[in-house]
């Protein structure tokens, strides 16, 4: 097969691991796992698979002065960012939290007009704008599937895991262009788990092993394996043979396959308002990940 169908599939493949996963996990939380907890096993499975993966490369060393890059990467790419994620979405419903989580390129954007100084322009500004209105709606909107009083919180850290993965991704960049990724994000890995830790450990306590079934622990091994360390991996052979607009794209399909998926094993439903927000968003992301034309001088 050619290696850019291959490519495609492997992106086509995350969107749906990711879309599958919002119901995964929240099937497995709180009644088996406690949020903090799930994470904690996540950071720490994918951790053991990232470190294992690394010994089949070659070996390379990571300079003093990259660590601290490394070190705010782990708070905001392998940490802080799940902690909020899987926190928010024992509150929400999966498909308004799929739905925010496709804010983060906008939150790049956003991220590299700060950090970057990347030029502001009326379409990507506008981008935002829209982009934010559609995040809005879902953050403020009541779930009638799942009536909670935490879910305006719930979908507000959603909301949160979307900037924080935005940044992360802004200041990983440079270190992943020097080097090999997978060494940087096993080192990432690593000190994640030391920050979840102090989140964790308690809830760690409560687990009642005596009730999972062979269903919960596939559930919990396809959040480790398969959300986290099989989905980098697809991203990555993705990203060596397809342009980054083009992996990009495949980021509109998640709230796709989230919702399909949620209404298909009924823990969720579709509703107009849900429906128009997300259009909202897809149409901000849209706008904000669109190339500007080059303006040509025409004498």
């Amino acid at each position: 097969m050619n290696t850019r169908y291959l490519a495609l599939l492997a992106a086509f493949s995350t969107a749906i691991i990711y879309g599958v996963s919002y119901t995964v996990a929240k099937d497995l939380m709180p009644m088996y796992i406690p949020p903090f907890a799930l994470i904690f096993f996540r950071v720490f499975g994918a951790g053991i698979l990232f470190w294992m993966c690394s010994l089949f490369l070659k070996n390379e060393r990571i300079e003093r002065k990259d660590f601290p890059r490394i070190f705010l990467g782990a708070v905001f790419g392998a940490s802080f960012n799940m902690l909020c994620f899987f926190k928010g979405l024992n509150y929400t419903a999966p498909i308004a939290a799929s739905a925010i989580g496709v804010m983060t390129p906008i939150m790049v954007f956003i991220f590299s007009i700060i950090l970057l100084k990347e030029k502001k322009h009326p379409q990507k500004m506008f981008g935002i704008f829209i982009g934010f209105a559609g995040a809005f709606v879902l953050i403020a909107h009541k779930n009638e599937f799942e009536p909670s009083e935490n879910a305006f919180f719930g979908n507000f850290l959603v909301f949160l895991n979307a900037t924080f993965y935005g940044l992360y991704l802004i200041l990983s960049k440079k270190l992943l262009a020097k080097y090999h990724p997978i060494h940087v994000i096993k080192w990432m890995y690593l000190i994640g788990v030391f920050l979840v830790l102090p989140f964790s450990f308690q809830e760690l306590t409560t687990i009642n092993w005596e009730i999972f079934s062979k269903t919960t622990y596939f559930q919990l091994g396809y959040i480790v394996v398969f959300t986290t360390f099989f989905n980098y991996l697809f991203n990555l052979f993705a990203l060596t043979k397809l342009k980054p607009t083009t992996v990009g794209a495949f980021v509109y399909l998640h709230p796709v396959f989230a919702s399909l998926y949620a209404v298909f094993v009924g823990s969720d439903v579709l509703s107009l308002v849900k429906l128009g927000a997300t259009f909202l968003i897809f149409t901000g992301v849209y706008l904000v990940s669109k190339p500007i034309p080059e303006k040509r001088n025409i004498l």
